[in-house]
């Protein structure tokens, strides 16, 4: 049997213990990755302990709290807070999901929080994106015509039209989807890239996908992933026959 081990610069090592929470009552531990590639040290997870009697509900709001009151060190991305703009994306208790949407109850014991899985750390809880929206953009996943517009007026679309595109529209680009599929992490230069049918048309690309569904059951948006890489494989082989 095969054995395989992390470089000896990329194992965790124990981390520190915060405080925070003395005299509290109701105290929540968050077990957190600390990583910055500046110090030359190996990544740690520490422990942060939570009064929740002083906070608010969600993942992101003890993120913030730690932050603000207990390690301003602390780096991780957010915006909106309502499940909108993505950047909180992050590994939850095991599974990928945005900070802003996971109630800490819903874990229980100790809340472990990692970085999107398969891409390089910026720092922390900070993954470097730049290879997803690369290759967002190699499959060209936006409306494009097949006929000149009118010259003058807006292009029109049937309702049965907008339809076809109103739920996959709903993606925010929080990348939760593809970090969790098993084929991202073994070739995530090489997944789903390409001209439309022809490139996808690939044991790298499309094939590379084994209907696994981590992408349906990660998506905070409740989009299914696979079930639409199912129809483009069905696409494919229609046009074959």
């Amino acid at each position: 049997m095969a054995h395989f081990t992390l470089p000896a610069n990329s194992k965790i090592k124990p981390g520190k213990r915060h405080g925070g929470a003395d005299g509290a009552k109701n105290v929540k531990e968050f077990a957190i990755y600390r990583y910055d590639p500046t110090s030359g040290e190996n990544p740690r997870v520490d422990t942060y302990s939570v009064d929740m009697d002083h906070c608010a509900p969600m993942v992101l709001d003890a993120l913030i709290k730690i932050k603000n009151e207990i390690d301003p060190t602390l780096t991780f991305r957010r915006s909106c807070r309502e499940g909108i703009c993505g950047s909180c994306a992050m590994n939850i208790d095991g599974k990928n999901a945005l900070a802003c949407l996971k109630p800490i109850e819903d874990v229980k014991g100790t809340v472990d929080i990692y970085p999107l899985p398969s891409l390089p750390v910026v720092k922390d809880l900070v993954p470097d994106l730049t290879n997803f929206y690369a290759q967002y953009a190699a499959v060209k996943p936006w409306l494009q015509s097949q006929t000149p517009a009118p010259p003058d007026r807006e292009r029109l679309q049937s309702k049965e039209d907008q339809e076809k595109i109103n739920t996959p529209s709903a993606c925010i680009l929080c990348a939760c989807c593809s970090t969790s599929c098993p084929s991202y992490w073994w070739s995530s230069d090489r997944f789903l890239a390409g001209e439309r049918l022809d490139a996808l048309e690939d044991a790298f690309r499309l094939y590379r996908c084994h209907t696994i569904l981590n992408c349906t059951q990660a998506c905070p948006k409740d989009l299914n992933p696979g079930r639409a890489i199912a129809e483009i494989k069905k696409m494919i082989a229609e046009r074959r026959l």
